[in-house]
Formats: C-alpha cells, sequence, structure tokens
C-alpha cells in the first residue's frame, strides 16, 4: 500500500471489520494480520488510529468484563462514513488481495533479493553491476510479457 494513505486505508479496514463485529484492539490487530496479511499490526498504529475513529464519532467504546476491556463497535455515523466511502474500501481490499497473491507467488523473495542488492551494491564490481543489470532487464522483459500473454 502506498505510505501517505496507509493510515487511511487502515480506518477503513477497522471501520470495516467493526461493521461486521464488535472487537477489541488485540483482535483487530490479529484480523489485519490473518486476515488481511498486513504483517504485525503494531498496538503503536492501531490504538491511534482507534481514538481518532472515535473522537470523530466513527466508531464508540463498550466497556465489558472484569478488567474492563474496551470492546469498540461502529456508529451510525462509522457505517454512513463506510458506505460514502466503499470505492475506496473495495480498492483496498482489491489491492491486499493482489499484494497477499503477489506474496504467494514469490513476491516476499523478490523483496528480499532487491535488500540484498540494495545493501551489497556499492561493493559489487563494475563487471557484477553490469552483470546484475543485464538479469534485471532480462528479468523485466519476460515478466512483460507473461503479462501481456506471450511466453
Amino acid at each position: 500500500m502506498e505510505r501517505p494513505k496507509y493510515k487511511g486505508h487502515l480506518k477503513l479496514l477497522i471501520l470495516y471489520m467493526l461493521k461486521e463485529k464488535p472487537q477489541h484492539g488485540y483482535g483487530i490487530m490479529s484480523e489485519l494480520e490473518n486476515r488481511y496479511g498486513i504483517p504485525s499490526p503494531s498496538a503503536g498504529a492501531i490504538y491511534p488510529i482507534l481514538s481518532s475513529l472515535k473522537r470523530n464519532g466513527l466508531i464508540e467504546v463498550v466497556r465489558e468484563g472484569k478488567r474492563e476491556k474496551k470492546l469498540y463497535q461502529i456508529t451510525e455515523s462509522g457505517r454512513k462514513y463506510l458506505d460514502e466511502h466503499k470505492d475506496e474500501l473495495f480498492e483496498v481490499i482489491r489491492m491486499i488481495e493482489s499484494f497477499k497473491e503477489f506474496r504467494s507467488l514469490g513476491g516476499n523473495e523478490l523483496k528480499e533479493v532487491i535488500k540484498e542488492v540494495l545493501k551489497v551494491l556499492p561493493s559489487l564490481t563494475r563487471e557484477q553491476k553490469i552483470a546484475l543489470s543485464k538479469e534485471i532487464i532480462e528479468f523485466t522483459r519476460r515478466i512483460r510479457l507473461i503479462i501481456l500473454g506471450g511466453n
């Protein structure tokens, strides 16, 4: 997901999940990871979003149990907001599904090798850089052929 909209995307996903059922903060984090493949969403990212949603009247807190854990649920204003932004929500979900499928096709390995290349790039010889450039160009050419329906 694009970084500038990341929190906006999370807000929509959280509202969508709360539309289905009320949840605790930890449950929201777990579901973001398990259902949408968002790796290790942190409390430092999720709880400020929940606070913002509450401040804006899009969710409310229901207390339960001895420890008074916060259970979040969507409000009517939140349902209206979600309905007004349903096109963006469905685009976010479509994008997440594409990322999940990309990872299943080897995207994580590609990401890791790119990190490795960036880390060692300054120490590579000129010959290694030329060989790497040729491989990248050939790889991207083959990917484009696959996308266009060729071999």
